[in-house]
């Protein structure tokens, strides 16, 4: 069984999908820790020295080949994976998708604390991130919102999130 975790950035997809593979003992693969080994360039250089149109093509196809594995494993998608392509109709089609849900007050907090790491947000002043966040959830939300599942984190632990993934899925 695949478990594909999706969200926004901040929204816990890493820190759930280690806990997670701790707990059921399942490999973890983060899809954009795979796209950088792939192709050797951090993705801040990929989409630098590459383009964001080349990123996708390369994001798809590392997708569909993880999807493709017949083991049991954790799969920790980028915020905008679900929203190119057919890709989330193959998220679903391949795997137990949950939508890692987080208000725009809790992702604004915890994307400015690593401010410095976000390349896409590093721009912004702080009072600004939350309209920013609002308007990529906007466009987000309908792709993400197709989930087989939606767990939302306000306010829980990594532990808490991955018991509830684990009795949706009856583990």
């Amino acid at each position: 069984m695949i478990i594909s975790l999706l969200g926004y950035m901040g929204s816990g997809k890493s820190h759930v999908s280690k806990n997670l593979s701790h707990k059921l003992n399942f490999p973890l693969i983060d899809l954009d820790h795979q796209i950088s080994q792939e192709l050797q360039l951090s993705i801040p250089e990929i989409f630098e020295k590459k383009g964001e149109l080349y990123f996708r093509k390369q994001e798809k196809r590392i997708l569909e080949d993880i999807l493709d594995s017949e083991n049991n494993l954790i799969l920790s998608l980028g915020g905008g994976t679900p929203v190119y392509y057919n890709n989330m109709a193959i998220i679903n089609e391949r795997s137990k998708s949950f939508f890692l849900r987080a208000s725009i007050n809790t992702l604004a907090q915890r994307l400015i604390l690593n401010k410095p790491s976000r390349p896409i947000i590093a721009k912004f002043n702080d009072e600004d991130i939350p309209e920013f966040i609002a308007k990529h959830l906007f466009e987000r939300n309908p792709f993400y919102a197709k989930a087989h599942h939606i767990i939302d984190t306000d306010s829980k632990t990594a532990d808490e999130i991955s018991q509830e993934i684990m009795k949706k899925i009856e583990i």
